[in-house]
């Protein structure tokens, strides 16, 4: 294999695909990048064995060929190259030279055989959707995982698609945060699948404001492709929990705040907790909600923050970071909170999302 290209084309290709490598792994090979020719182009794959990633750079090639590489010298070297044209010559003996301005470095790899084959999907079940719209999604549910590995299925988001819709939910058996948008086309095939996290965190990472996503169910795997970035991951199995249950109607028990007046508050009043005292004291009157905070051996606070609301009092206790989190994340200039009794979930409803969460003892 020889090819030629441009210094930063191809470190932007590395960092696509390099995230998921490990180089502490038992396996040699998966700390490695697989670079092989294909016609005029470039393509990079790299796994950790649930995660694969594969993208593709057009290159001047001057003899087809593959090669595996360690991904963490490989990036480093390039990084530090000079600006300019960069030479990738594999040998024979799984050695690579690569070649800058007036620099050349060596590299030994290992044979292409070794690295594991990037799934094949049939892409004629394909579902569409708006990278924008995928991106809201994830920023909505993905803080509301669990990473409890006792409970594996939280460990990921259940992926809905029926008709023309897809749903994105998430739990941590604590709150629970779903989101539902528009396919580009409708769907020929429903299914739901539990995404791991992980890939999550990695599709987020590649996606844009602009273009599509493309999803394929493979049954025990899925791929996502970004603009010619290829994303497959490993189902989690198992039976999401019956979210629905635990949804409630829509009640007039409303509060309308200030997104970013409330947020505020929490945060300052999460400044005094500690873990064995998270919960913070909501206490709702007629034009004011007060948020308070008593800790023991650390402190207290008390801060109203007005809002419209013409239902009995009430007092109830929150985890402050299960409201920070999904605060922060609205665009809306109020949100209306749904507060149903001292002892019952607070429920915030938008026009595709809902998030729920339980409260604490005080």
């Amino acid at each position: 294999m020889k090819i030629k290209t441009n210094k930063e084309e191809i470190q932007a290709a590395i960092a696509t695909v390099s995230n998921i490598v490990s180089p502490k792994t038992t396996l040699p090979i998966l700390s490695n990048i697989l670079l092989e020719t294909n016609n005029d182009l470039l393509k990079m794959n790299t796994t950790d064995l649930d995660i694969g990633i594969s993208c593709e750079l057009p290159v001047h090639v001057y003899e087809q060929g593959a090669i595996t590489i360690p991904a963490k010298r490989f990036s480093d070297i390039v990084r530090e190259l000079p600006s300019g044209e960069v030479i990738i010559v594999a040998r024979k003996n799984n050695q690579i030279d690569i070649e800058g301005l007036n620099c050349r470095f060596k590299l030994n790899g290992l044979p292409k055989e070794e690295f594991p084959k990037f799934p094949e999907f049939k892409d004629k079940d394909a579902v569409l959707i708006k990278q924008a719209d995928l991106k809201e999604m994830i920023r909505l549910t993905s803080f509301a995982v669990s990473y409890e590995e006792s409970r594996y299925v939280l460990n990921g988001l259940l992926l809905e698609v029926a008709g023309d819709s897809v749903r994105m939910v998430a739990t941590d058996g604590r709150r629970l945060a779903k989101i539902e948008k528009k396919l580009i086309h409708p769907s020929h095939k429903d299914f739901h699948i539990i995404v791991p996290v992980k890939a999550i965190n990695e599709i987020n990472r590649n996606l844009k404001e602009e273009g599509q996503v493309s999803i394929i169910n493979g049954g025990t795997q899925v791929l996502f492709n970004i603009n010619g970035i290829l994303i497959a991951t490993r189902i989690i199995e198992g039976e999401f929990p019956n979210y629905k249950q635990v949804i409630p109607k829509e009640s007039n028990n409303k509060a309308k705040v200030k997104t970013q007046d409330i947020l505020a508050a929490i945060r300052r009043a999460n400044l005094l907790s500690t873990p064995d005292f998270q919960a913070i004291k909501f206490e709702l009157f007629k034009d004011k909600l007060v948020i308070s905070k008593t800790t023991p051996d650390v402190g207290e606070s008390r801060e109203e923050v007005a809002v419209e609301y013409g239902q009995q009092e009430l007092i109830v206790g929150f985890n402050p970071q299960f409201f920070i989190d999904v605060l922060k994340n609205i665009d809306e200039e109020y949100v209306s909170m749904e507060f149903l009794g001292p002892d019952k979930p607070c429920v915030l409803r938008l026009k595709e999302y809902l998030y729920l969460a339980l409260p604490m003892r005080l």
